[in-house]
C-alpha cells in the first residue's frame, strides 16, 4: 500500500472503496484501522518524496530565502513553465508554513522559493485552527513535509485586537478568541507589549499544534517533523527564528 511517514494514500482509499463500497470505507476506516494506528490518513498521494528534506535542511533553504530577499537579491527559483509543467504531476513541498494572512506577509516571496516549495496555510494570526491542522497534517503524513514554521509578524492586527480585548462582530471574533488564550501569561501592561504578544501567540500556537494533532505528534515523536515558530520583521524583511 501506497504510504508516505506512514500514513494511506489516494490509490489504496479507491482501493478499499472499489471493493465493497463506501460502507467497507466506513467500517475499515471508523473500526480495525484506525484501532490499530489512529494517525491514519486518507489523502491524494500517489508515491513517496523523491527527495524529501530533513528538518534542519528545509529551515536552512527557507533562511537562505529569505536572506536573499532582505538584500534584494532574489533567485526566483523554480518559476520557470518547466517547473509550472513538472508540479502538474504531484507536489513535493520541502516545508510548511502556518502563516498569517496579512497581505504584507507573502511567504513564497519572503522566502525566495516557488512552484512547489511551499506548503502554506494562511489565517488571520496563524491561528492553528482545526482546519488548518488538518491541512498540515496532509502536507506532514501525505506529502512528506518535515518541518512546521508557524509564523508570526510584528504589528499584528489580529494580536492586537486580542490584546484589546473588545467585542468584535461576525466570525473575526471567534479568530481572536483563538488568541486570547496566548496573552493569559504576558504583560498586558508592558511597553512592548505588541511584540510581546506576537511571540507568545507564534509560541502557543505551535503548543497548541502538538496538543490538539496525534498525527503531529507522533511524527515529532518519531523524529520525522520539527515544529519552529519565527517571526517576520514587516520593516526589515527579516525572518527570525523564536522557537526550535
Amino acid at each position: 500500500m501506497t504510504r508516505i511517514n506512514g500514513f494511506i494514500g489516494r490509490r489504496n482509499f479507491l482501493w478499499l472503496a472499489g471493493g465493497s463500497g463506501l460502507g467497507v470505507v466506513a467500517t475499515t476506516v471508523g473500526g480495525s484501522l484506525i484501532k490499530d494506528t489512529p494517525e491514519t490518513t486518507i489523502a491524494d498521494v500517489n508515491s513517496a518524496n523523491p527527495n524529501p528534506a530533513n528538518p534542519q535542511q528545509a529551515l536552512t533553504r527557507l533562511l537562505a530565502g529569505n536572506q536573499r530577499f532582505v538584500e534584494s537579491k532574489p533567485q526566483h527559483p523554480n518559476q520557470s513553465r518547466k517547473r509550472l509543467q513538472a508540479v502538474t504531476q504531484g507536489q513535493y513541498p520541502f516545508a510548511t508554513i502556518l502563516g498569517c494572512a496579512d497581505s504584507r506577509v507573502p511567504t513564497e516571496i519572503i522566502f525566495d522559493q516557488g512552484l512547489g516549495d511551499l506548503f502554506v496555510v494562511r489565517v488571520a494570526g496563524n491561528v492553528a485552527s482545526e482546519t488548518a491542522i488538518g491541512s498540515l497534517e496532509y502536507a506532514a503524513s501525505v506529502l512528506g513535509s518535515q518541518l512546521i514554521v508557524v509564523l508570526g509578524h510584528k504589528r499584528c492586527g489580529a494580536v492586537a485586537a486580542a490584546i484589546k480585548n473588545k467585542p468584535l462582530p461576525g466570525k473575526i471574533g471567534d479568530v481572536i478568541e483563538d488568541i486570547k488564550p496566548a496573552l493569559a501569561g504576558v504583560n498586558l501592561k508592558s511597553e512592548k507589549i505588541q511584540e510581546v504578544g506576537v511571540i507568545a501567540n507564534i509560541q502557543y500556537q505551535a503548543e497548541k499544534l502538538l496538543k490538539k494533532s496525534l498525527i503531529l505528534a507522533k511524527l515529532v515523536r518519531l523524529g520525522k517533523l520539527k515544529i519552529v515558530g519565527a517571526i517576520y520583521d514587516i520593516d526589515t524583511g527579516k525572518v527570525s527564528i523564536i522557537r526550535e
